[in-house]
């Protein structure tokens, strides 16, 4: 029993520092059988193009055997002479016959090797293309949003943050299943196959030039560990954190977090007040889905705001940002709207009004 713990213990530290790599979202390609028989077709088509040009100069060759070429020897001749064969029964006697196999039959000999070994040429074609889109996904990224775990947390989060305009080149995903990282490929976003926790994992994903880094992750030790990386490797991304215990969330905010959000117990409390109040429940539902219904945003102060009271504003205001402060709408230290504040609002997004691109949706559970 000992020993198959060891051994399990062991892969577990194999997966752990198994080699990472970034991959890019791919553009649907042709399916190898069919790429197959379309080779097939180009080769076919070569051999027979070379064999009616030697069939129409016919008179320009010569046949060991009988001294004549008909259609099948120029088949035989084309076949031998495409697949660099040369049995040398059947010559090119004429200069016409020569020249032709000089400019015409020797580029197609080259062309119909080249098919034949199409397969690895695309590999290695396929290979240089690949690093010529990382080299310049990786020198056109900047201030991207890093996605640490892909689970039903993460895709959330994603969701959310689409909402504000975000592209799906901004967006790099971080996760150690490839499977994952093959549905966010689907999805149009970059991922990166590897443990988080590992400095060299988090820079293939230029964390260090990203703007805004969710760590979504399945346990709380592995959110702790992947918050001091972050933010050892950026100090000035924003970092929101997500764990199941509330306990543990203080640990997060010394590590580096910006902002935590404990899922156990925000869904416990949106239970409760379902219980308590259906409708409440139903509203607190809309406005954790964004994109629909109402929505909760954060805003800046327009100018057409600035001297006003919260309660005198077009949209419903919560509370107000400002500076490092959170303020409630009725609280008398409000007083009036300043241009460099920021409103905590609820919005009713219709087709004809969307989330503003400079608005942030507030962090949920």
């Amino acid at each position: 029993m000992k020993l198959a713990g060891h051994d399990a213990m062991a892969r577990q530290a194999d997966e752990r520092t198994a080699t990472y790599r970034v991959k890019l979202p791919r553009r649907v390609v042709e399916r190898p059988l069919l790429q197959v028989a379309r080779r097939v077709v180009m080769a076919l088509a070569v051999l027979v193009l070379t064999a009616l040009l030697v069939w129409v100069d016919r008179g320009g060759y010569n046949d060991n055997s009988d001294g004549s070429v008909d259609l099948l020897d120029a088949f035989y001749y084309a076949t031998v002479t495409l697949s660099t064969t040369g049995y040398g029964d059947i010559t090119p006697v004429s200069d016409g016959a020569r020249l032709t196999n000089i400019f015409v039959i020797t580029p197609l000999r080259v062309l119909f090797l080249i098919i034949l070994v199409g397969t690895t040429l695309e590999v290695l074609t396929e290979r240089t293309r690949e690093e010529w889109r990382l080299n310049r996904w990786r020198s056109t990224l900047r201030d991207h949003v890093v996605v640490v775990g892909f689970g039903t947390k993460g895709r959330s989060a994603v969701e959310t943050v689409r909402t504000t305009g975000l592209k799906p080149e901004q967006i790099v995903v971080v996760d150690p299943s490839a499977k994952v990282i093959d549905a966010a490929n689907a999805l149009g976003y970059a991922g990166v196959l590897g443990d988080a926790t590992r400095s060299d994992v988090l820079l293939r994903a230029e964390v260090q030039k990203a703007r805004k880094i969710i760590i979504a992750t399945q346990r709380d030790d592995t959110a702790v560990l992947v918050t001091l990386t972050a933010r050892q490797l950026n100090r000035g991304a924003k970092i929101v954190a997500c764990v199941r215990e509330e306990e543990n969330a203080p640990l997060l905010r010394q590590s580096g977090a910006d902002a935590v959000i404990t899922s156990a117990s925000a869904a416990g409390r949106l239970l409760g007040l379902s219980v308590l109040s259906p409708h409440a429940g139903m509203v607190m539902e809309d406005l954790i889905q964004q994109g629909s219904g109402l929505d909760l945003v954060e805003r800046p102060v327009i100018k057409a705001e600035v001297g006003l009271k919260p309660k005198e504003t077009d949209d419903l205001v919560v509370s107000v940002v400002r500076g490092h402060r959170v303020l409630g709408y009725d609280d008398s230290a409000v007083g009036v709207l300043q241009l460099t504040d920021r409103l905590i609002t609820i919005v009713r997004v219709t087709p004809t009004r969307r989330v503003a691109p400079d608005a942030k949706p507030l962090p949920q559970d």
